[in-house]
């Protein structure tokens, strides 16, 4: 029983939707990563999976512009098990209110710790994806829900803060 699932995600998944266990997976990640070899390479492993893996998301993006950003985000949530999330386009931003992140909420229903600095993937994956698409992102908040930023990148846009994005608990 197989899905279409929309070209701006880059997987061929056959799946209507996720499944949130996954999320267990993705912070067991984090921790081990952290725990084992530091803050440093976990940023790095965030970087690498939005330059290698998100490679398709990222060369769309550069074609579609921001039409491509908004369209990638719909089509992602509309997948993730528990998101509430608002996906809104204008001519040179792309926003999205995460009012519900579908890991948190499920890492907390079923009492897992989460990484304190679990928010903070979305920045650094979502960098690395938007960068070479010369468009950038700022994350504010998190924990939960948060407000994602989608914009061009340009000189005099101050780096992300990442005292920004929430810690995790």
């Amino acid at each position: 029983m197989a899905s279409s699932i929309p070209a701006s995600l880059p997987y061929a998944d056959t799946k209507p939707a996720g499944h949130a266990d996954f999320y267990f997976a993705v912070n067991a990640t984090f921790r081990f990563i952290l725990r084992h070899h530091g803050e440093g390479a976990l940023r790095k492993y965030w970087q690498d999976i939005g330059q290698s893996y998100y490679q398709p998301v990222s060369k769309r993006w550069s074609e579609l512009g921001f039409a491509g950003v908004a369209e990638y985000w719909r089509a992602f949530f509309a997948v993730e098990p528990g998101a509430e999330v608002e996906v809104s386009e204008a001519q040179d931003e792309v926003r999205l209110e995460v009012k519900t992140c579908p890991a948190i909420r499920h890492l907390r229903e079923h009492g897992r710790e989460v990484v304190p600095n679990f928010c903070q993937h979305c920045f650094f994956v979502n960098e690395a994806i938007a960068e070479p698409a010369g468009m950038t992102v700022r994350v504010c908040g998190g924990n939960g829900s948060c407000t994602q930023r989608f914009m061009k990148a340009t000189a005099d846009l101050p780096p992300q803060n990442l005292e920004d994005i929430a810690t995790a608990s």
